[in-house]
């Protein structure tokens, strides 16, 4: 069955996520990605449910600080997306307190600190057990939910690293597996053709406080390889990720947007 476009002609409809639920993995850390998503989602009217993985205090805050500025109801939930079951507990539980998940954003991930040679083989199991298993887990779990509702949007938080190697930090292991992030989120794209779209977006260097154990020099050499020379602010994501959650984008499924400064057009 074909997907339909939506009844709304105006863009404030088309963008509004009013009366919609939208989860968000990964987003304890109050300056991260993920919780500026939520922030976003939150301001178009979603409700929201976001996970933690240790960082419990933390996402709670977090979950309060949505409900206070944006006056929506907002949940958050400790998940190890490493684990199957896990997800599946954790969307049960959704659909419990929620009733129904509209969109889903695959952003848990974890980072690489060394390349093939320099890390213990078990480091590259954990890198793609969390970055590109997780969210495949996260995709199964939640598409068994769109595909009996009819509708859903997924969206996955790729990188830059899937489309380049990084230079000069060594993380070989990140880079194939959010690779591997943009080519599922295409194949579910066509795999979930007839119920559900599913869109990846990659972003560039994002200043989310995580990296600032890295040296200046480093940093600087980052910043002189990006056209528009300087890091990215997480809130410069956050229309992308609701355009590919809204009604704006019934149109668009499988497609990677980058947003990195102009980073990887050199």
């Amino acid at each position: 069955m074909a997907q339909q476009s939506s009844n709304h002609v105006h863009l404030v409809d088309l963008f509004s996520l009013k009366g919609k639920v939208v989860v968000i993995t990964g987003a304890s850390n109050p300056k991260g990605i993920g919780m500026e998503v939520a922030r976003g989602c939150a301001e178009m009217g979603a409700d929201i449910a976001l996970t933690y993985t240790s960082r419990e205090e933390d996402a709670r805050r977090n979950a309060t600080d949505l409900v206070t500025s944006y006056g929506v109801t907002a949940r958050s939930y400790k998940l190890d997306s490493a684990k199957f079951s896990d997800v599946e507990d954790f969307v049960q539980a959704v659909l419990t307190d929620f009733g129904r998940i509209d969109g889903f954003v695959a952003n848990a991930g974890a980072a690489a600190n060394a390349g093939v040679l320099e890390a213990e083989a078990g480091e590259w199991d954990r890198i793609m057990q969390i970055n590109l298993n997780g969210t495949a887990y996260c995709a199964k779990a939640v598409g068994k939910v769109f595909k009996r509702q009819g509708y859903g949007s997924l969206v996955i938080t790729a990188s830059i690293s899937g489309h380049i190697a990084n230079y000069p930090q060594e993380q070989t292991s990140y880079n194939v597996a959010k690779a591997g992030c943009i080519h599922l989120a295409k194949s579910l794209a066509n795999e979930w053709r007839g119920f559900a779209r599913v869109n990846s977006i990659s972003p560039g260097y994002i200043e989310t406080g995580l990296c600032d154990f890295i040296d200046a020099k480093t940093q600087n050499l980052w910043k002189g390889m990006i056209p528009m020379g300087r890091i990215g602010d997480p809130k410069e994501l956050k229309s992308a990720y609701v355009y590919l959650l809204s009604d704006a984008s019934t149109y668009t499924t499988g497609s990677d947007i980058l947003i990195d400064g102009g980073y990887t057009c050199r």
